[in-house]
């Protein structure tokens, strides 16, 4: 499967690349931090999610502006933007109705443009995503924000991997070493440390808890059980404000869902069913695919498990590192 990339214009000038891939009637994933169109497609991270998605329909995504193929020399990021950005995207393509795909932040964008254009959004689908941001959670708060801040500040980009290794291991606690090194990479390639930063403060910020009982199209919410990212109690407050919304629990560590773990089958099975769309033929044959590579792999376990302690040591040291930074 091939995707199509193309460029539109949001309101403010800014460049919004966004792609296409698939055939049918369309389903919008909704921009989250961070992507890149090109990595994303080939990547071991995204790409059975995205062909899953895009075997009975048209899968529309894009690049939220700052990052990936999207302007990179953008002042102005703030959650505002995000809902902009997204309607500049469906406009371009003419879409009429369609499904919202929303992870993470990507959730709280599609639930501000679904209350503004109910006629337009047909169906919401919500993959560890929350109502408040960080800053507004009393399990995080400010004092989180600060410190992830001062984290990207300090080793984003950098030529030592073991700063990115943080936010991956949030991510992807369960994810094997191929996957890690993949989404470490997306980390750099997709933005410049400024850009992180200031999208990773727009997203501790957001705050749609009003927003919630004017949602009045079908909605479906799923959240990772052990999801360290996003918490779980972030999809329960979504689902106990929502009405009539669906909330099903994945029995997951992964903030992003991976192709070797039975909570993507769930995750394909309860989207289909929602959608009334048949279960994609290529998750299944991923699931064969990944199984063979897993028995593969089997006499490989020690040489996994070293990866994972090196990589432990090194996610330390960079622990270290940042407070003798903060005191110096």
């Amino acid at each position: 499967m091939e995707q199509e990339i193309r460029f539109c214009t949001a309101p403010d000038g800014v460049r919004i690349a966004y792609a296409t891939a698939g055939k049918g009637p369309p389903i919008v994933k909704v921009g989250n931090w961070l992507t890149h169109l090109e990595f994303d497609w080939k990547s071991p991270v995204w790409r059975h999610v995205l062909e899953g998605l895009a075997e009975h329909r048209q899968l529309i995504r894009y690049d939220v502006r700052g990052t990936g193929l999207s302007d990179r020399d953008v002042s102005d990021i703030t959650f505002e933007h995000f809902v902009t950005d997204l309607g500049a995207v469906v406009d371009a393509l003419g879409l009429e109705r369609f499904p919202l795909f929303g992870l993470s932040q990507g959730g709280a964008v599609g639930i501000a443009y679904a209350i503004r254009n109910p006629h337009r959004v047909s169906h919401l689908i919500l993959l560890g995503c929350f109502a408040r941001g960080a800053a507004h959670r009393s399990s995080q708060g400010p004092g989180l924000v600060a410190t992830r801040r001062a984290i990207i500040r300090q080793g984003w980009g950098s030529d030592d991997p073991s700063y990115r290794e943080l936010f991956s291991a949030q991510f992807l606690p369960d994810g094997t070493p191929e996957q890690l090194r993949w989404f470490g990479e997306l980390e750099r390639v997709s933005a410049t440390a400024e850009v992180a930063e200031i999208i990773a403060v727009a997203n501790a910020s957001v705050d749609v808890r009003a927003l919630l009982p004017q949602v009045k199209i079908p909605t479906l919410i799923l959240h990772s059980r052990g999801d360290r990212r996003v918490p779980l109690d972030c999809g329960h407050e979504l689902a106990a404000n929502i009405a009539g919304s669906r909330f099903v629990t994945l029995e997951s560590n992964n903030h992003l869902i991976l192709e070797h773990e039975p909570a993507t089958e769930v995750f394909f099975d309860e989207v289909a069913k929602f959608l009334g769309d048949e279960k994609p033929r290529s998750w299944k044959h991923t699931v064969r695919a990944t199984e063979g590579k897993l028995q593969k792999m089997a006499h490989g376990v020690e040489t996994s498990a070293t990866y994972k302690i090196l990589g432990m040591v090194a996610a330390v040291a960079s622990v270290i590192s940042f407070i003798v930074w903060l005191l110096a």
